[in-house]
């Protein structure tokens, strides 16, 4: 039990929060770098391009990346120590859901950012990702209208979400829990300069825009939900699976038994998505 106690308070002194922030920061002065450099109307020949005319265009572009994916898992921890340490239930329901709500959106900032490449991957990422919303009855068209719209407007709808829709959504959905911590990026030099060097060693993928291969992988916490949807209609694997998920977070703040069904339900549900994707990562 001491060492368990140990490991919650060492875990909860990381300042995860801040780590996430400053990924964050790192990742939107990246971006506006990449982003003059982008052009949506020929996504891939304007990535690549980047590497070879830009000068240090591969490492700002790696940069970019990699601060990016920073930012997310960093997010990921960051929930995960709300979880072990019960932070959650300082919360009014009322502020737990829109951090719940924000979920989706960081998960589209970074699927989106995929998808520009324009690559093998972001191909095929986007097609996925336009069929599950034309899956949704009803509002499906609209919904890919909306945030995607890749077989008619190629990467501008896309794009356009990408540098301001999906951002601009999550900062108003978490800001009332962000606006709690002050990141000082001087006292956090040493991942920087782990971001500076990651980016100075390994570039940021990018595949040839046609591979012979049969499967292509998608992003790394796409490949669960790529692999269900070899199993699973669109509708249920791309939507419905993904919200229960969703849900089961919401409802954990729920102190009585509704809480520990939650919990329950939201492992089991991990637990099933990481099968999903080391099977995907095996194919």
């Amino acid at each position: 039990m001491e060492h368990k106690l140990d490991f919650n308070q060492r875990f909860a002194a990381v300042k995860w929060g801040e780590l996430c922030l400053v990924s964050l920061y790192l990742s939107v002065v990246t971006g506006i770098i990449v982003a003059l450099q982008y052009q949506a109307e020929t996504p891939y020949f304007s990535t690549t391009g980047m590497d070879v005319l830009v000068p240090f265009g591969t490492f700002w572009r790696s940069l970019h990346f990699f601060s990016s994916q920073g930012f997310f898992v960093f997010s990921l921890v960051h929930l995960l120590a709300i979880f072990i340490n019960k932070t959650y239930l300082q919360m009014s329901w009322g502020k737990w859901l829109p951090l719940i709500g924000s979920i989706p959106f960081a998960l589209l900032l970074l699927f989106s950012g995929y998808v520009l490449r324009g690559d093998a991957t972001g191909e095929m990422a986007g097609l996925i990702a336009e069929n599950i919303c034309l899956s949704v009855p009803l509002v499906g068209e609209l919904l890919n209208n909306l945030l995607f719209s890749v077989t008619t407007e190629g990467m501008t709808r896309v794009y356009a979400n990408h540098i301001v829709g999906f951002g601009v959504v999550w900062g108003i959905l978490c800001w009332d829990h962000v606006r709690k911590y002050r990141a000082n990026i001087k006292n956090h030099g040493l991942l920087l300069s782990f971001f500076f060097m990651l980016s100075l060693i390994i570039d940021a993928p990018m595949e040839p825009e046609t591979l012979s291969s049969t499967h292509i992988a998608g992003p790394w916490f796409f490949l669960g939900l790529q692999e269900l949807l070899i199993y699973i209609p669109p509708l249920w694997s791309g939507v419905f699976f993904p919200l229960t998920f969703l849900a089961g977070l919401f409802f954990i703040r729920h102190t009585q038994q509704p809480g520990r069904v939650a919990t329950l339900y939201s492992l089991c549900w991990l637990g099933l998505y990481i099968v999903l994707t080391f099977i995907g990562l095996c194919r």
